[in-house]
């Protein structure tokens, strides 16, 4: 059985949950605190990051980007990424846009303050990270309404890795109750499209020890 070395709340670990669960690949979650730098995980990944898949046969790839690569071309079934070479280029540039820029701008500010330090038990979190972190999420949010109000799905006509990028890091902070979704009725009608679909069941019945969802989190109806 193949597995999947991850942390719940870590958004490249759900964009490659959400892939294998689209795609109806079976997996065994094993989870980890990169920061508590495990034996096991260092051993798998000597930057001691998640997600990293490890293969019924052994083989094991790191990183999320190169993780759906890999997936793609050997799973081609239930395609993330449109065959022709436009719209695949717009759905990676999408996927570079809330790995990079997002992560940056927004998740770092909110996740790492209100959910990392207090698991690593490194004081409270700094306010200002998570003023910036809230000011750059409704930056991102209109930019996405803009984007569906034109389109199906992110990626245009048919759903992508792009969808499963945003819903990532989205679905990481709807866990903390932190996304405003009545202000951007748009981006909640994509989302609950995401939400409603099988490959999300897993996602929702995350339950970090000590930190329960918000309690929307779950509701397919919310």
């Amino acid at each position: 059985m193949r597995e999947l070395h991850s942390f719940p709340l870590s958004p490249f670990s759900r964009k490659v949950r959400l892939a294998l669960a689209e795609k109806r690949l079976e997996v065994d979650l094993i989870d980890h605190a990169p920061w508590e730098r495990p034996t096991d995980l260092l051993k798998l990944n000597p930057a001691c990051e998640v997600p990293v898949l490890v293969e019924a046969n052994g083989q094991r790839f790191v990183d999320s980007t190169a993780i759906c690569e890999y997936l793609e071309e050997v799973y081609p079934e239930h395609r993330l990424l449109p065959e022709a070479s436009v719209a695949r280029a717009e759905v990676r540039r999408l996927v570079s846009w809330f790995d990079v820029k997002f992560h940056a701008e927004v998740t770092e500010n909110l996740l790492i303050e209100r959910v990392y330090k207090r698991m690593r038990k490194q004081g409270e979190p700094d306010s200002g990270y998570v003023r910036a972190g809230v000011a750059n999420l409704r930056t991102h949010l209109d930019y996405m309404s803009w984007i569906v109000e034109r389109r199906s799905w992110l990626g245009g006509d048919v759903i992508s890795l792009s969808d499963f990028a945003a819903a990532s890091h989205l679905s990481s902070l709807d866990y903390l109750g932190a996304i405003p979704w009545d202000e951007f009725p748009h981006v909640k009608t994509w989302y609950a499209k995401l939400k409603s679909r099988p490959a999300f069941r897993g996602l929702l019945a995350d339950h970090l020890p000590g930190l329960p969802p918000a309690a929307h989190y779950a509701d397919l109806d919310f």
